[in-house]
């Protein structure tokens, strides 16, 4: 796979962190350590040892340096029933990003397929988010992204969502047919002009590249210090209100046909 990414391009391996060990010893020698991605996803008890509570997500680019990568935005933590922020923010209301924070290493927003209507016949499937979500970080639209075990074509369609091209490749008839006839179902999403990563209607990842362009800007020190003024503690009702119609607003251009 080194061998044959770009210059500019990253590589990812996704497994349980037995394994993801015995695979960064091999990149180390090939590529460049980037990240361990630690993505927050429950699995079963194995025995006398701690309960597995995530997978690791290997990042490495081909170069060190020139690599393309993008900063992810991920959308504010609210209550599903009162619509609250659910952090405490300290008294810094006003100095929230008006869609989400940036995402770390540690990525507890994206969950596993959990219902049979969206799961495939594949052992191992993973959640479109995850892999738009990776997409969305390393590529540019136009760039092409290849998965050497495509099973049911998880990471195409994140791929083709996002306008860009791919490369798939399974030894499995029935997984092909499976991917195949999905994909033929998959159009791009798109909001204000900026590719998105959409689950349930609500974008679930954006660049921050994108996110400024398309959320209002964020409160100059000036601005700030004048809502201050007014008695309200940096708590603008205007403001307030613009970000909550925004940051989770349902997309009201064309969404894929296929079910996320």
């Amino acid at each position: 796979m080194v061998r044959i990414t770009k210059p500019t391009g990253s590589i990812f391996v996704h497994n349980v962190p037995k394994w993801q060990t015995y695979y960064a010893c091999i990149l180390n020698d090939v590529a460049y350590f980037r990240h361990w991605i630690a993505w927050d996803a429950m699995s079963n008890p194995l025995g006398k040892t701690l309960l597995p509570a995530h997978y690791g997500v290997l990042f490495y680019t081909k170069k060190p340096q020139g690599y393309k990568f993008y900063e992810i935005r991920a959308p504010h933590k609210r209550c599903r029933d009162c619509g609250s922020y659910l952090k405490d923010y300290g008294g810094k209301k006003d100095q929230m990003h008006p869609f989400g924070a940036l995402v770390s290493d540690v990525w507890a927003d994206i969950h596993r397929i959990r219902h049979s209507v969206r799961r495939d016949e594949h052992p191992c499937q993973l959640p479109i988010p995850l892999l738009e979500r990776i997409v969305l970080m390393s590529t540019d639209p136009g760039d092409v992204v290849f998965d050497p075990f495509i099973g049911t074509g998880t990471t195409a369609i994140a791929a083709k969502t996002l306008g860009r091209h791919f490369v798939g490749i399974d030894l499995d008839p029935q997984y092909v047919g499976i991917a195949t006839e999905k994909l033929e179902k998959v159009t791009e999403t798109i909001y204000e002009g900026y590719f998105i990563s959409n689950f349930l209607g609500k974008i679930q990842s954006v660049r921050d590249v994108d996110a400024a362009k398309i959320f209002p800007a964020q409160l100059t020190t000036v601005e700030k210090k004048k809502i201050k003024e007014n008695g309200n503690n940096g708590h603008s009702t205007k403001v307030d209100d613009k970000i909550a119609v925004m940051a989770q607003t349902r997309l009201l251009e064309k969404k894929s046909t296929y079910k996320v």
